[in-house]
C-alpha cells in the first residue's frame, strides 16, 4: 500500500494585521474568530452581517488558510464581488482564488468541469427564461396535448410548475396540489411533459437555471469522487443569507461540509420571508440538529435604527413561536416614538402619507430617504392616485406601476373598446388574448373591424360579428364569447358602473385566461378585484378611463424634470429586504391585509408574516409610521364595511407607539 504524502501549494505568509477586538464589537468578534467546526450566525437586522462575514474571510486568510480553500456562496453576484473586494482591500491582497459566488455560479463552474459525467458536453449551452419557455412549449406540441378541450397551462406557466418542484424536491402532484389546485386534474399529463422536458434538454445539450442546482447535487450524490474532491478542496465553507436557501442549496452545502464540517452558516430566521419562491425556514432553524456540534452566535447590536423602533420591532416578533430568540440593542440614541396613525379610509390614508411626506422633505428629509411599505401592491392604489394629484414624484421598486400591468392593461382595453371603437389599440390588444391570434392576426382583424364598425352607430358587438369570417378556427368559440361580452359591456348601466363592468371582465373569461397564462394568478387576480373597487368612486367608464390614463402617463408629461428629481419610494416589504430608509411608513396594516388572508390558514404562513411585517419596520432608521383605514369597499360588496386592525398592531405594547388622531381633511 503506497504511503500518501500530501504536497500543499507554497504561499507567502499573510502578515497579520487586522486588530480584530478594535474593529468589531464583541459579538460580531466571537462569531469572526470562531474556532474549525460547524457555526451558525443569528446577524438580526441592522448588526452588521455583511462585515462579519467579510472579517471571517480575512481572519482564516490570516489563519493561514489558503484562498482557493474557501467557498463563499451568496445569493448575488453583486454581494460575492463587494465581499471579496473588501476582504482584499483589508488584507492588502489579492482574493482571485477564492471561490465566492453565487450558488448558481458556482454550481455552473463545477459543472462545466464534469458536465461528461452527466451525460453532457462541456460545451452545454445555459437556457434563459425564453429559451426554457419555448423548448417547453415544443414538449407540448410533441405530446400533442388537446390543449382545447380543457383550460391548460401556457409554456410559462408549466415552466413555473418544474421550476418549483426541482427547487423545493417535491414530485408535480406535490406541487399542483399546494399551488395550483385548479391543475391537479393534469397531474399525469404535466408530469409526462417534465419527463419530456428533461429528456429535450438533455438531447440539445442545454442546461437550465434550475439544472445547475439539481444537477450539481446529483454530481455530488452520484460521483464519489468528484464528491471527495470537492469536500477536500473546500475546507470552509460560509454562506450568506442562509435563511433564503432552498431544500436543494441546503442539501448541497451539507453534502460539501461533511468532510470537514467547517461550515458558517449567516443568516436572520427572522427575515425568512420567501417560502413562495421556495425558500426553506427549516434549513436555519433545524441547523444545530444537523450539526449537533454547530456553535451559535447571535448579534444583536443594531448600527441602524433608533431605540424606540427596535423597542417595538422587538415586540413585533415575540409572539412566533418557531425562531431563534435575540434582542435587537441599539447603538444610537434616543429618537422619537413610532406612530400609529388610523384613518377613515384608504383616501384619508393617502391624505395623511402625501402631507407627511411633504412636511418631512421641507424638514430636510430627501424623498429618496423616505419609503412606503405594503403587503401588496394594490394596497397602494389610493396612494398613488394621491400622489399623482399632489404632483409627488415617486418611484415603484418592481419598476412597473400598478396600472401599467398587463393584467390590469388587458382588462382597461375591453372596457376602452366599448367607449371608443375607434381604438385601434384596445381592440388588438383584447384580441391578442383569444387563442391562435397572434401580432399578424391582430392586424388583419383590425382592418375588418374597422369597416365593420362604420358607420359610427354600429354597435361593437355587432361590428364583431361582421368579422367573424376573419377569425382563426382556435379562436371561433373565444371570439363569441368576447361578443357577448361586448355586448354586455355597451349597456348604459354598465357604462356608469366600471366596477361591475370590470367583474363582468372578470367572469366571462379573463379570469380563467389569468389562470392558464400567469403562475401568480392569485395575486392578479387580487389586483383586479381591487381595481373594480378602485373604480367605484367613478360615475362612468369614461371617467375612470380618463383617470387611469392619468396615472400612466404621469411620468410621460415632464420626463426630464422627474428624472432629475429624488423620487419617494413605494415598495411591497419583500422587495424592500435588503434596504434602509430615514423614515418608512406601513399601509394597510388591517386584518386579512396585513397579515394577508390567506396567510391565516396555517401557523406556519402567519409566522412568515409576522417575520414579514418585522423585516417592513426594521428598514427604518429614525421615524416609522403604521397606520391602517376603519373602513374600506370589499369586492363584490355594496359599500365600505369595518376593518379590523392587524394584530400585529394589536401585539405591540401601547407604551412603544403613540396614537396620532387626525382631525380636519376632507
Amino acid at each position: 500500500m503506497p504511503r500518501e504524502y500530501a504536497l500543499k501549494p507554497f504561499r507567502h505568509a499573510v502578515d497579520l494585521r487586522i486588530d480584530y477586538a478594535r474593529e468589531l464589537n464583541e459579538q460580531q468578534l466571537a462569531a469572526v474568530t470562531a474556532p474549525p467546526g460547524p457555526a451558525l450566525v443569528i446577524a438580526g437586522a441592522g448588526a452588521g452581517k455583511t462585515r462579519t462575514l467579510i472579517y471571517r474571510v480575512a481572519f482564516l486568510l490570516e489563519q493561514g488558510i489558503p484562498a482557493d480553500r474557501m467557498l463563499l456562496l451568496t445569493f448575488t453576484n453583486k454581494a460575492a464581488r463587494e465581499m471579496m473586494r473588501r476582504a482584499s482591500e483589508l488584507l492588502g491582497s489579492d482574493l482571485s482564488e477564492l471561490w465566492g459566488g453565487t450558488f448558481h455560479s458556482i454550481g455552473h463552474r463545477l459543472l462545466r468541469r464534469h458536465a461528461q459525467r452527466l451525460g453532457y458536453t462541456r460545451d452545454f449551452s445555459i437556457l434563459d427564461r425564453e429559451d426554457a419557455a419555448d423548448l417547453v412549449q415544443a414538449c407540448v406540441d410533441d405530446a400533442e396535448v388537446k390543449i382545447k378541450e380543457t383550460r391548460f397551462p401556457k409554456k410559462d406557466v408549466l415552466l413555473d410548475i418544474f421550476s418549483r418542484a426541482a427547487n423545493t424536491d417535491r414530485s408535480i402532484a406535490q406541487v399542483l396540489g399546494e399551488q395550483y389546485d385548479y391543475f391537479s386534474g393534469l397531474t399525469a399529463i404535466i408530469t409526462g411533459l417534465q419527463d419530456r422536458y428533461t429528456a429535450r434538454k438533455q438531447q440539445t445539450r442545454a442546461m437550465d437555471f434550475d439544472d445547475l442546482l439539481v444537477l450539481w447535487r446529483r454530481l455530488l450524490l452520484e460521483h464519489a469522487e468528484v464528491r471527495d474532491e470537492l469536500q477536500h478542496r473546500f475546507q470552509f465553507v460560509l454562506v450568506d443569507e442562509y435563511q433564503d436557501t432552498n431544500r436543494l442549496q441546503a442539501e448541497i452545502i451539507d453534502l460539501l461540509a461533511a468532510r470537514h464540517q467547517h461550515v458558517m452558516a449567516v443568516g436572520d430566521d427572522a427575515q425568512s420571508i420567501y417560502s413562495w419562491r421556495g425558500a426553506n425556514f427549516r434549513n436555519i432553524l433545524e441547523f444545530p440538529k444537523r450539526y449537533p456540534a454547530a456553535r451559535v452566535f447571535k448579534i444583536e447590536t443594531n448600527y441602524r435604527s433608533t431605540p424606540e423602533i427596535l423597542a417595538l420591532a422587538n415586540a413585533a416578533i415575540a409572539a412566533n413561536t418557531e425562531q431563534f430568540e435575540k434582542e435587537l440593542a441599539a447603538i444610537r440614541q434616543a429618537g422619537v416614538q413610532p406612530a400609529l396613525v388610523v384613518t377613515n379610509d384608504g383616501a384619508e390614508q393617502a391624505a395623511f402619507v402625501a402631507q407627511r411626506v411633504l412636511e418631512l422633505r421641507d424638514e430636510g428629509i430627501p424623498l429618496d430617504r423616505i419609503a412606503v411599505l405594503y403587503r401588496a401592491h394594490f394596497h397602494a392604489l389610493e396612494l398613488q392616485l394621491e400622489l399623482t394629484r399632489r404632483n409627488i414624484p415617486f418611484s415603484i421598486t418592481s419598476g412597473i406601476r400598478f396600472f401599467e400591468q398587463a393584467h390590469i392593461k388587458d382588462v382597461a382595453a375591453h372596457l376602452r373598446l366599448v367607449t371608443n371603437p375607434r381604438d385601434e389599440l384596445a381592440f388588438k390588444r383584447v384580441a391578442r388574448l383569444l387563442p391562435g391570434v397572434g401580432s399578424k392576426g391582430g392586424d388583419r382583424l383590425w382592418k375588418l373591424f374597422a369597416d365593420a364598425v362604420n358607420p359610427p352607430a354600429v354597435l361593437v358587438a355587432q361590428a364583431m360579428e361582421r368579422c367573424r369570417e376573419g377569425v382563426p378556427k382556435k379562436a371561433a368559440t373565444s371570439w363569441g364569447g368576447l361578443s357577448a361580452t361586448l355586448a354586455q359591456l355597451d349597456r348604459p348601466e354598465l357604462q356608469a358602473n366600471p366596477a361591475r363592468a370590470i367583474e363582468l371582465v372578470l367572469e366571462a373569461g379573463y379570469q380563467d385566461y389569468l389562470q392558464s397564462q400567469y403562475a401568480n394568478y392569485s395575486h392578479r387576480l387580487e389586483d383586479l378585484e381591487q381595481l373594480a373597487v378602485f373604480a367605484r368612486q367613478f360615475a362612468s367608464t369614461e371617467e375612470f378611463l380618463a383617470q387611469l390614463a392619468l396615472l400612466t402617463n404621469i411620468d410621460t408629461e415632464e420626463p426630464h424634470r422627474v428624472r432629475d428629481q429624488e423620487q419617494l419610494r413605494l415598495s411591497s416589504v419583500h422587495q424592500a429586504k435588503g434596504l434602509e430608509f430615514d423614515v418608512v411608513f406601513v399601509i394597510m396594516l388591517c386584518e386579512g391585509l396585513f397579515p394577508s388572508q390567506r396567510s391565516l390558514e396555517t401557523q406556519a404562513a402567519q409566522e412568515e408574516e409576522r417575520r414579514l411585517f418585522y423585516v417592513a419596520v426594521t428598514r427604518a432608521r429614525n421615524e416609522l409610521y403604521l397606520s391602517y383605514p376603519r373602513t374600506r369597499d370589499g369586492y363584490g360588496r355594496g359599500g365600505d364595511y369595518h376593518q379590523r386592525p392587524s394584530r400585529f398592531l394589536q401585539e405591540i405594547p401601547a407604551d412603544l407607539r403613540e396614537e396620532w388622531n387626525l382631525r380636519g381633511g376632507s
